[in-house]
């Protein structure tokens, strides 16, 4: 039953699901990083029409499923004639997802700095853009480390679902090494010390950022 000799014997799909795993987790990280702000800047710019497009975003993506999401580009993409391999479709899905949550994470943080700051900025001389990028978003994203952090731990939980459209990832090759030997809970057990392995150390990555702009205020 707790057989983890299973290790030894597939370790190379055990290591090879795990890279695609991390690699999906780091693409997924940046991906939804970097759209997230952009939805945010959208939902708290001066123009009407842009706080429409990243509100239906943000109150669309969170209200569906990821399974959903990660379906649409799975199935829906290349029904328009565009190829997608799985892992791609599962990571865009992954990405998509995360960062309408990124994205409330982060307006939450802009609208807690003081926004004397913003009319300052703009009184003397910068753009709105210039002003989320050099004054607002700097202070905004120290606000929302934790809630951003607790973010990035959850999408490396739920790359798992790569799983379901066969996008290589850990808990794929877990299913496969599974119905092979019927070991299970040795399997899975191993999985859950690999995913720990995973966000632990991001965990305390972002403790330490937490600690490291609580002294440089």
């Amino acid at each position: 039953m707790w057989d983890f000799s299973i290790l030894i014997d597939y370790w190379d799909d055990f290591m090879a699901g795990l890279g695609r795993t991390v690699l999906a987790s780091l693409l997924g990280l940046i991906g939804s990083l970097v759209l997230g702000t952009l939805i945010a800047v959208l939902r708290i710019a001066p123009f009407r029409i842009l706080n429409v497009v990243g509100t239906v975003y943000v109150e669309f993506i969170r209200n569906i499923p990821l399974l959903v999401t990660v379906f649409f580009f799975f199935l829906g993409v290349p029904a328009l004639g565009i190829a997608m391999e799985p892992f791609t479709a599962g990571t865009l899905g992954l990405i998509v997802y995360t960062a309408a949550f990124v994205a409330e994470s982060i307006r939450a943080g802009i609208q807690a700095v003081p926004s004397g700051q913003s009319e300052a900025a703009r009184s003397s001389g910068l753009s709105y853009i210039q002003t989320m990028r050099s004054i607002i978003l700097p202070q905004a994203v120290k606000i929302v480390l934790p809630a951003i952090g607790n973010q990035m731990i959850n999408l490396v939980k739920n790359s798992s679902v790569l799983a379901v459209i066969a996008g290589l990832d850990l808990m794929y090759y877990a299913d496969i090494i599974n119905l092979k030997t019927f070991k299970g809970i040795p399997v899975y057990t191993l999985v859950a010390l690999f995913y720990l392995l995973l966000t632990i150390p991001l965990s305390q990555a972002v403790h330490y950022m937490e600690r490291r702009f609580a002294k440089s205020n």
